[in-house]
C-alpha cells in the first residue's frame, strides 16, 4: 500500500508585542529556532537588544500576534501598531477571564488566550532567556468560540520552545493559578514581612526555607497587585482554603502536605483528536499536549492506580 505525506502550510510568522524577559524571550528562542519573528516594544533598549537576536523591529504585525505585555496594557497595546486583518492574537498574561472576555470583544475567534507557567522574579529585557520556556506548561484557553485552526497554531509557537501545552478554558485556568500562583505571591509577601516584624537577627539568620519561601515576592509589585487583583474572588477563595488548612493540628498537616510534595506519578501517553471536548479532557486530566502531527496530537495525562 502506498502512503503519501500529509501536506502541512508553513508555519505563520510571529509577532511579539512586548519585549520584556516573557516576549523577549520567546522572540528570541523563535528566531534561533530559525522562525520568522517580528516584534515591538515601547522602550528603545528593548527593540535594539531585541534587534541584536535576530528579532526583526516593525510596527507591521502579521501571522501569530503576541501580547506580552502587562495585564493593565492589554486593551491598548496594539494601538498605533498596524495588524493583518487575519492575524491570530494571543496573550502571555497570568489572568484570563477579564483579558479573554476583552479581546475576544475585539477579536472574536481569532483571540486565543496563553499564559505560559515560568518566568522568574525578574523582569525587563535584560532578563530574557532563550531556555525559559523549556520544559514549561503553557496553558491556552479552547473557549467555545475560539477557533480550532488558529489554536494549533498558537500551540504550534509553545512547542516550538520546548513548552508543553495544557489546554483549559479562561475560567479553569484563573481557579487552578489561584491556588499554585496567585496564592503563594501572597504567602510570601506575608512570610517576608512577618520576618521582618521579628527582628534583625531573624533576618539575619534566613537561608534556603526562607529565601525559596519568599523568592516570588522580589517580582516588581505592580505586577503582583494586578495579578491578584484581576483574579480576586479565586485567588480569596484558594485563600480561605490555606487558611483552613493553617487549623488542622499541626502534625497532620506537616503528614498531608508531605504526602502530596513528595507524591510519585507515572504518566500515560495518550493521541487525541483535534476536537474541543478531548483537548480539554486532557488538561483537565493534569496531562499536556506535546506534538501535533496530523489529525491528531500526542501527549499525556497522569497514569491512574
Amino acid at each position: 500500500m502506498t502512503s503519501f505525506p500529509v501536506p502541512t502550510m508553513p508555519a505563520p510568522p510571529v509577532a511579539v508585542v512586548g519585549l520584556g524577559q516573557l516576549g523577549g524571550s520567546l522572540a528570541a528562542a523563535l528566531a534561533a529556532g530559525g522562525r520568522e519573528v517580528s516584534g515591538w516594544d515601547v522602550d528603545p533598549e528593548a527593540r535594539e537588544a531585541a534587534a541584536a537576536r535576530g528579532v526583526t523591529i516593525t510596527r507591521e504585525l502579521a501571522g501569530i500576534v503576541v501580547l506580552a505585555v502587562p495585564l493593565s496594557a492589554m486593551n491598548t497595546a496594539l494601538e498605533g501598531l498596524t495588524i493583518d486583518p487575519d492575524a491570530t492574537i494571543t496573550d502571555l498574561g497570568s489572568v484570563k477571564r477579564p483579558v479573554v472576555a476583552s479581546l475576544e470583544a475585539a477579536f472574536g475567534g481569532r483571540f486565543v488566550g496563553g499564559h505560559p507557567m515560568c518566568g522568574t522574579e525578574r523582569s525587563g529585557h535584560a532578563a530574557t532567556d532563550l531556555t525559559l520556556f523549556a520544559g514549561a506548561r503553557w496553558a491556552l484557553c479552547l473557549e467555545p468560540g475560539t477557533e480550532l485552526p488558529r489554536w494549533l497554531r498558537v500551540a504550534e509557537v509553545a512547542l516550538a520552545v520546548g513548552a508543553e501545552v495544557v489546554p483549559v478554558t479562561a475560567a479553569e485556568h484563573d481557579d487552578a493559578v489561584a491556588a499554585i500562583s496567585h496564592v503563594p505571591h501572597l504567602l510570601a509577601a506575608a512570610l517576608a514581612a512577618a520576618a521582618a516584624d521579628s527582628g534583625p537577627l531573624a533576618l539575619a539568620l534566613a537561608a534556603g526555607s526562607f529565601r525559596d519561601g519568599t523568592r516570588v515576592i522580589g517580582s516588581d509589585p505592580v505586577f503582583v497587585t494586578a495579578m491578584v487583583e484581576g483574579n480576586a474572588g479565586p485567588t480569596a477563595e484558594a485563600l480561605a482554603r490555606v487558611q483552613a488548612e493553617l487549623d488542622r493540628p499541626w502534625p497532620e498537616l506537616i503528614a498531608v502536605g508531605h504526602a502530596v510534595a513528595t507524591r510519585q506519578s507515572a504518566r500515560r501517553a495518550v493521541r487525541v483528536p483535534l476536537e474541543r471536548a478531548a483537548l480539554l479532557a486532557v488538561g483537565r486530566a493534569g496531562g499536556a499536549v506535546t506534538s501535533r502531527l496530523a489529525a491528531f496530537v500526542e501527549g499525556w495525562v497522569p497514569e491512574t492506580t
